[in-house]
């Protein structure tokens, strides 16, 4: 619930930025209103009308972002103008390289004439790369991800379902950066921070197509930040209502006060999100990044721990699950600030802690029951 509270937060941000940038107004009273349409219709259609409208918006979302990246390819003047230009910021294009802005109190400085000013570049090292690697990780315990696939109603599906991620993912993250590279090109001295270069989808769609076409193009945004956050606020109530409420404090609640208290649940949850994502300032890459560090060392571990170790028990589980949690915040408040050589992403460390405490728990206790053994061993001979 904690996390997804900043993950719903992201996803505010997001709102709040796209509509106060369209209609040059307030970005609070833009996140709110954004808000409240999300929490409107996840609080009436519930899971289906959830699951649904994803796949509605995923399609928007993949037309939005294939038509800016080809009218934007071109506007720029085609593929090899573009690498020529990202070629001439220095450590762009190497492997082992990266670009450094020359940045002043948080705004990037540029010539006269327009043009973005940057230093030498600078290296990747191992522990930069090895760290970077390891979103990779997070996928494991993404509740938003795993529940569509728990949800299939034909196991049979799996591996389709499998493809269609797997290549939605590459055209979206591709087309994402180029996007972005292509916004460099063509606008250069726009958007000097990096809380604000995140409009840059904005502005290419203003500018590439007439109003109503531009508008359709820009729900593609909207359509990425509700399908998110209509599946964190649904997947957070639920659990609240169902593990906590219904599992533990109040063991023989009907189900429409089961519902109830998941309704209550969201609205308490979309509050709090919306109080984080109060700061206009907010860099949706990051707030994303440190919820995405917690799903991930949280349920990522002892997913594939119950996957592929019969030995796991139940203390193991929970050993895991907590000290995976907590170290994404000691990792990331207290010991990554300190530089150096523990810069390193929230993600791994907290990982890798995770998985030590799931197995030297779950040797030091009692092995699970000859029942939840057996079960193991039919699921993997199943599979």
């Amino acid at each position: 619930m904690v996390f997804f509270c900043v993950y719903a937060a992201s996803c505010f941000v997001a709102v709040g930025k796209l509509f106060s940038t369209l209609f040059n107004t307030d970005y609070i009273y833009m996140m709110i209103l954004g808000a409240l349409f999300v929490v409107a219709y996840t609080f009436v259609g519930g899971f289906l009308a959830e699951s649904a409208s994803d796949f509605m918006q995923g399609i928007v979302m993949f037309l939005a972002l294939t038509v800016v990246l080809i009218v934007g390819t071109i506007k720029a003047g085609g593929i090899s103008a573009i690498i020529e230009n990202a070629r001439n910021i220095p450590g762009f294009l190497e492997f082992f390289g990266v670009a450094q802005p020359k940045v002043v109190d948080g705004v990037q400085q540029v010539t006269q004439a327009g043009t973005p000013l940057f230093g030498e570049a600078g290296n990747y090292g191992f522990l930069v790369i090895i760290s970077t690697l390891s979103w990779g990780l997070g996928y494991f315990g993404m509740p938003q991800v795993l529940l569509k696939f728990m949800a299939i109603h034909n196991p049979n599906e799996l591996k389709r379902s499998r493809r269609i991620a797997t290549i939605w993912c590459a055209i979206s993250l591709v087309a994402a950066v180029c996007i972005g590279i292509i916004g460099r090109v063509l606008y250069p001295d726009v958007f000097l921070t990096y809380s604000a270069a995140e409009n840059i989808f904005i502005l290419l769609s203003s500018k590439f197509f007439f109003p109503l076409l531009a508008g359709i193009i820009m729900a593609g945004i909207l359509a990425a930040t509700i399908s998110s956050s209509d599946s964190y606020l649904l997947i957070a109530a639920s659990a609240f209502s169902k593990n906590i409420y219904h599992g533990i404090l109040k063991k023989d609640a009907s189900d429409k006060q089961v519902l109830y208290m998941s309704r209550v649940m969201l609205i308490i949850i979309a509050v709090i999100a919306m109080l984080i994502a109060l700061d206009e300032d907010s860099v949706i890459f990051t707030v994303v990044a440190f919820a995405w560090a917690g799903f991930g060392a949280t349920f990522g571990p002892i997913m594939l721990f119950a996957l592929f170790w019969k030995r796991v028990n139940r203390a193991g589980a929970v050993a895991g699950m907590v000290a995976g949690g907590a170290t994404v915040f000691i990792w990331k408040l207290l010991i990554r600030p300190l530089g150096r050589y523990l810069d390193i992403y929230e993600l791994l460390p907290a990982f890798i802690i995770s998985c030590l405490a799931i197995v030297i728990v779950s040797l030091c206790t009692a092995p699970p029951s000859k029942e939840i053994q057996e079960e193991f061993e039919k699921v993997k001979n199943y599979m």
